[in-house]
């Protein structure tokens, strides 16, 4: 079986061609973040950014399961089981999408993945982003790692725009996490999802990516 490719983006490209630092990849092309603070104390941590396996996929559904059963980060309502999320997984994997996880001494601290902002066959040189973090891990970094990686990883497939679907819980984290990497706001709709009682607002973010609009697509 080949090995999961490691994923070690140093830069991200922004939409002003400038290079936006991410981080920076030591010995044998591990992405080594220092004096990250976990669980109240300070040690060195050694970060890993490789595409997802089969293997990860029962804690990433005990990621995404945390996220949608707490917060409304996500519309669904009911944790998907584990086939279910290997069926998914399977078919973004199938398609040609990234799908990326974060290793932080040996845990999956969270994953993130792109796949089709829609089916319609003239947006495939379009993507939506999907980021998750386990709770333990979250305020050290993960999301921006993951974010800048997945947004590489669209670029070498050559997709041209990601817009980020960010519901209401968490979207103040959400919006500036995005917007530190280059996303822009294009609109927000009220009142489009009713989960935990309420009713809540989604705004939209888009980015970018490669040449953008300057050449025709290639993705077919």
């Amino acid at each position: 079986m080949t090995a999961p490719r490691r994923i070690v983006p140093t830069a991200v490209s922004e939409p002003t061609g400038r290079p936006s630092r991410v981080g920076r990849t030591g010995r044998h092309g591990v992405r080594t973040l220092r004096n990250v603070r976990i669980f109240g104390y300070p040690s060195p941590v050694t970060d890993t950014i490789r595409e997802a396996t089969e293997a990860d996929l029962p804690a990433i559904t005990a990621i995404y399961g945390e996220a949608v059963g707490t917060s409304t980060a996500s519309f669904e309502t009911e944790p998907p089981t584990l086939d279910e999320m290997i069926r998914r997984f399977s078919v973004l994997r199938n398609g040609g999408f990234p799908y990326l996880v974060q290793i932080r001494d040996g845990t999956v601290a969270g994953y993130a993945y792109a796949g089709p902002y829609h089916q319609r066959a003239a947006y495939r040189s379009t993507v939506e982003d999907s980021i998750y973090v386990a709770r333990a891990f979250r305020g050290c970094g993960v999301g921006r790692a993951l974010l800048a990686a997945l947004i590489a990883e669209s670029e070498r497939i050559d997709c041209r725009t990601m817009v980020a679907v960010i519901a209401e819980s968490g979207s103040a984290a959400s919006v500036r996490l995005h917007a530190r990497l280059g996303f822009t706001p294009v609109g927000i709709l009220a009142a489009v999802g009713y989960k935990h009682g309420r009713w809540l607002d989604v705004t939209l973010m888009q980015r970018a990516l490669g040449p953008a609009r300057s050449a025709p697509p290639t993705r077919v």
